[in-house]
Formats: structure tokens, C-alpha cells, sequence
């Protein structure tokens, strides 16, 4: 792809490569830049699982928002949902009911840019530009106000955005707004790097990540449970992406996915 296409923002960095943009070519999309793929070869050279762990994690998220949509969830707000690519929430959830309402929310600015084009003629799904880390600018957001009702249960999805929360950003605490701000009946789904799993090196990439814009952080599957809170976590309970709720064939149990992930209800 040319570096020079008429789809990118002024504002983009094209010297450091992008999580929402390296994500992006990893699944096959075309919103990304040579310092992005160049990124990813370097990772996948070092990490040569890396690859199935997102195909993985894009597949768990596919499964929780069909979940969701079971239990008779009809709006979704998607925190860092980065560069939309084929089997988009909205795409998911319209297709079962075409009312769905969805807020998309992210700071990347090809990943806001690219998803404000597909939804311009979407009355049901709009794009936020936000930090998650603000919990109060992203509920606040006349968008997210105009399209998802806090009186009526939502589907909150945190899909592999936990570890780009640093500790310094109180990680617990921009968790905790969120789900204070929903309604009983509501769901929380999310997949968190982990370096429980030695197929990960969470360390490796956590350190890889350094040269990106976007830096992350491992934590333990303890670390994780504690964001959802009192929430009640349905059956499978936190586990690997590829075992929460499989589709077909059981997962190899000796194969990790380097992510936890989990669906909870609030009660």
C-alpha cells in the first residue's frame, strides 16, 4: 500500500508504528502503514504465535457480543475499538437485530477517521474520539448520550484494551467508572494480555512495545478479575480466549492464547 492515501488524517504519526494499525494488518485489513508491518514482522519473529492469539481474541469478541445479544442486549459501547476490519460489532449485532445501537470509542486517529466513513450513513452506530481512561468524557460524549440509554442494561466491551491502561492511570478505578455507570442486566467482556502462559512473553512484547505509540502492561489472571468488580462472571468463567465458549472442534488444551478473557453480568 502506498504511504500516501487518501484516507489518512494530517495528524498521523507515520515515523512510529500503531497498536490499532499493527492489529489491523495482523487480521488482514489495509488501514495500516509500512512502519506498522514492519512492526509486526519483528514481533512475529520473536513471537510467532502472535497472529493466532488476535484471531483468537477477534474471534472471542464475535462470540461475547452474540452472547449479549442472547440475553436481549440491544446496545453496545466498545472502549478502544480500534481500525474497523471485517465482523465490526455494529455488523455482528445489527445483523441479528438491524436497532442495535452502538458507541464506538477510541484516541487512534486512523482508527476514528476510517470508522466515522463506514458509519456515516449508520443512524444506529457512532465514533467517539476519547482517551477510555476518562471515563467521564466518554459517557458524557453527546454521541454516546444520543445513541445508548444508562437506565436500560448495555454490552460494555473492553476488548484488549485493559493492558494499554498503565497502573499510573489507575487501571481499577476507569474500570469501576464504567460499570458504576451501567444498568443492572448489563455485561462487561474483555481479553487482557497476560504473561501467565510462557507461549505469550508477555515480557518480550511488553518491552517490543516500547518502540510503538502505544505502550502496554502485563497482568496476572488475578489482576484481571479484579475488572469486573462484583459483576458475576458467566460459565466458562476467566479463561483463555479460544475456551470461552468455543464454536466446533474443543480447543488443544496444550495451546494458550496469551490473553484472559471473560463475560460478566451485573446483577
Amino acid at each position: 500500500m502506498s504511504q500516501q492515501t487518501n484516507w489518512v488524517p494530517t495528524s498521523v504519526d507515520l515515523e512510529k508504528p500503531s497498536a490499532a494499525r499493527a492489529y489491523d494488518y495482523v487480521l488482514g485489513g489495509n488501514h495500516n502503514f509500512q512502519v506498522d508491518r514492519d512492526f509486526v514482522e519483528h514481533v512475529m519473529r520473536h513471537q510467532p504465535e502472535a497472529k493466532r492469539f488476535a484471531i483468537m481474541n477477534r474471534a472471542f469478541m464475535r462470540r461475547a457480543v452474540l452472547y449479549m445479544v442472547e440475553q436481549g442486549i440491544r446496545q453496545f459501547l466498545d472502549l478502544g475499538s480500534g481500525i474497523p476490519t471485517v465482523g465490526n460489532v455494529h455488523e455482528i449485532a445489527q445483523e441479528a437485530d438491524p436497532a442495535t445501537r452502538v458507541v464506538y470509542v477510541d484516541n487512534e486517529h486512523v482508527a476514528v477517521a476510517h470508522s466515522q466513513l463506514i458509519l456515516e450513513h449508520d443512524p444506529n452506530a457512532a465514533m467517539v474520539q476519547a482517551d477510555i481512561t476518562r471515563p467521564r468524557l466518554v459517557l458524557g460524549d453527546p454521541e454516546t448520550q444520543r445513541l445508548l440509554d444508562f437506565d436500560e442494561p448495555i454490552g460494555l466491551l473492553a476488548i484488549t484494551i485493559g493492558h494499554y491502561v498503565l497502573d499510573d492511570q489507575d487501571p481499577r478505578g476507569v474500570f469501576a467508572s464504567y460499570r458504576d455507570a451501567l444498568a443492572p442486566g448489563s455485561f462487561l467482556a474483555l481479553t487482557h494480555l497476560t504473561g501467565d502462559f510462557d507461549e505469550a512473553k508477555g515480557d518480550e512484547l511488553t518491552e517490543m512495545m516500547k518502540q510503538t505509540q502505544n505502550n502496554v502492561i502485563v497482568r496476572n489472571r488475578a489482576q484481571v478479575l479484579e475488572f469486573f468488580g462484583d459483576f458475576e462472571l458467566v460459565e466458562p468463567g476467566l479463561v483463555t480466549t479460544s475456551r470461552w465458549r468455543p464454536e466446533g472442534e474443543t480447543p488443544d488444551p496444550s495451546l494458550n492464547d496469551g490473553l484472559w478473557a471473560g463475560v460478566a453480568r451485573k446483577r
